[in-house]
């Protein structure tokens, strides 16, 4: 497959066909992809200037883009509409963006090239997906795998929604809690310890020290500015680091460790679906499914289950040793295995893994609500009393 080549995102602006000006911003790998993308969409480039920070590897498609390529395939495909013309659709119907990947998938393929070797290089697509299509085009059922790996993505932004709702939603919370706090302790806690301090007010030993780190932020502001800047520049290239840590640490934790363990076993079910719908023999499909699972113990198990499965063990052996997956899941696959329907039992599998995540989600959320609203109220809390303990305090020696 060939490596990545580097995209940088652009601003641009370009001159209209009837006059005026359009701008924006735009992926490409040069100015003069960019000025063709421009083109197509009956655009002049005028001016380009490339954005600080946004230039790495060419991820290809999108997955809502490669959801969108498999339902168009599968369709057109399964209609006896050609290959070629079935991807002149799909430039179509895919975002402007994502639009040259698939004009180039479609001119390998015109040129000789076999679908999947094309959409490695040119649509950028992921080794498993690859793999998918390779299978099926040795039996002859790109179409049929093209609906398989459309069900799968669907699933797979269904899942990732779920997880980027449970990320987002306590940062939201927790930034604007920080930055509450931080606006009270920077402009607020100051001026209250200079009003404590005039009328020699006692003043408790945390109030004390809430007025020295206010007055130590007030007035190093922009240092502290400075700081946060450079922290944020340093997250921004570190967080595949930062996700892995968060990932890993949420594996520990007692309600997240399960759900992590569904979203694992969705997404392995349905590459396993879509390789078993495509003819691939069961080992070959466990060699490239695990390389969608990041859990390591249901990774090292399934290896496992490969390597003695090659060796020549019995399926619903290897199968009872798997104890990361749930016992239910373990005699299903059991059962289908004896009955020789893993099809089946994988595309059930992967869509009851779904349906889990979508319960364990929101019952999740619904454990955070309050808990959100508890550590909300100690960071405010914290300061507010700290505020008025004191101005309470004053009031009550005036009154005496």
């Amino acid at each position: 497959m060939a490596k990545p080549a580097e995209i940088s995102t652009y601003f641009y602006t370009a001159n209209r066909p009837g006059g005026g000006t359009s701008l924006g911003f735009r992926n490409a790998r040069n100015r003069p992809q960019l000025a063709e993308q421009l083109r197509r969409d009956k655009l002049i480039l005028r001016t380009s200037y490339p954005v600080p920070l946004a230039t790495g590897k060419d991820r290809g498609l999108t997955l809502k883009d490669q959801a969108v390529l498999n339902e168009q395939l599968s369709q057109l495909l399964s209609r006896g509409v050609p290959l070629i013309e079935a991807l002149e659709v799909v430039a179509q119907t895919v975002h402007a963006g994502a639009r040259p990947r698939i004009e180039k998938l479609r001119d390998m393929v015109a040129s000789g090239s076999s679908f999947s070797d094309a959409a490695g290089s040119a649509a950028g697509l992921d080794a498993v997906t690859c793999a998918i299509y390779r299978a099926a085009e040795r039996t002859g059922d790109l179409a049929g795998a093209a609906k398989q790996l459309s069900i799968t993505a669907r699933r797979t932004l269904q899942v990732a929604g779920r997880a980027t709702t449970l990320l987002i939603y306590p940062a939201i919370v927790l930034s604007v809690s920080v930055v509450v706090a931080l606006i009270m302790l920077i402009f607020i806690v100051p001026k209250l310890g200079e009003q404590l301090a005039s009328n020699n007010a006692k003043v408790p030993w945390y109030t004390r020290i809430m007025v020295y780190v206010g007055n130590l932020l007030s007035e190093n502001l922009g240092i502290f500015m400075v700081l946060v800047m450079i922290l944020g520049v340093i997250a921004f290239f570190a967080r595949k680091k930062i996700f892995y840590a968060i990932t890993s640490f949420s594996r520990r934790l007692p309600l997240m460790s399960p759900l992590v363990m569904a979203q694992e076993s969705a997404r392995f079910f349905a590459v396993m679906a879509a390789m078993t719908r495509s003819g691939v023999p069961l080992a070959d499909g466990l060699a490239v499914a695990n390389q969608a699972v990041s859990h390591p113990t249901l990774k090292s198990q399934m290896e496992r289950l490969r390597t003695r499965l090659v060796e020549g063990g019995v399926l619903r052996t290897l199968i009872e040793q798997v104890d990361a997956l749930p016992l239910g899941t373990r005699k299903m696959l059991i059962a289908a295995e004896r009955s020789g329907d893993l099809e089946s039992a994988f595309n059930t599998l992967a869509g009851d893994m779904t349906e889990e995540v979508e319960r364990r989600s929101a019952r999740l959320l619904a454990i955070l609500q309050p808990m959100l609203i508890i550590i909300m109220f100690t960071i405010i809390g914290s300061l507010l009393m700290s505020i008025l303990v004191p101005i309470l305090n004053m009031s009550g020696n005036v009154g005496n």
